[in-house]
């Protein structure tokens, strides 16, 4: 059987969730690179994929999936469960919990601060320093509650490594590139988690899909 199929350009911290998932699972995979730029995504065969014209996109067999959340939970359901809380109800309910945490309250405040300071300027716009004022103050409020999670558990879903962990790598790798960066830092359960997690093998190969700073990856931002 072939290899499952990640259609995007992987310096798309949504690319890269699906991407680490499929590193995190042992899986062999293919990355199909589109270009941005050239509206790869917006062509008649990609919207097949994804009716919305966004990347990732997996193709696992006869199975087309996008949204990189719902990638990843089927990546980890399929071949590393155990990253889901199977085979307990009170585990697999505080993984569902922190994804949603990830996805509502801290990638929304994370993402806009990365938006604004690290593609702008790749994109050619000026920084929006107001968006990027309120969008911190939001993300502080959110990390003393993972703070205070931290105290009390090693990882966000309890004392195991779970998909809601690593679902927060790829915005926090560019939000750590910041200047921002001290905020987390000045957090010790946070920083701690935070290491620990970007040490990762695989957090570490896809970092490597993820440059930071101007360069060639900007043609397909």
């Amino acid at each position: 059987m072939a290899p499952p199929k990640v259609y995007g350009w992987a310096i798309s911290p949504f690319v890269s969730r699906a991407l680490l998932a499929l590193e995190e699972a042992g899986v062999d995979y293919e990355l199909v690179p589109m270009s941005r730029p050239a509206g790869d995504h917006r062509r008649p065969e990609h919207l097949a994929r994804n009716p919305f014209g966004q990347v990732p996109v997996l193709e696992d067999g006869d199975l087309t999936l996008f949204e990189s959340r719902a990638i990843a939970r089927h990546i980890f359901r399929k071949h590393k469960p155990e990253l889901l809380g199977a085979g307990s109800l009170e585990r697999s309910a505080m993984v569902d919990v922190w994804l949603e945490v990830e996805a509502h309250q801290l990638h929304p405040a994370a993402g806009a601060v990365v938006v604004e300071c690290v593609f702008a300027p790749l994109l050619g716009r000026a920084r929006n320093q107001v968006a990027v004022d309120e969008n911190l103050e939001k993300l502080r409020k959110v990390l003393e509650v993972y703070e205070a999670r931290l105290a009390q558990s090693t990882y966000l879903a309890g004392d195991f490594l779970s998909a809601a962990d690593l679902s927060h790598f790829t915005v926090m790798h560019y939000f750590m590139a910041t200047e921002y960066a001290a905020i987390v830092e000045a957090l010790p359960h946070v920083r701690a988690w935070w290491e620990e997690l970007a040490a990762r093998p695989a957090a570490r190969k896809v970092a490597g899909f993820m440059p930071l700073g101007a360069g060639p990856a900007k043609k397909d931002l």
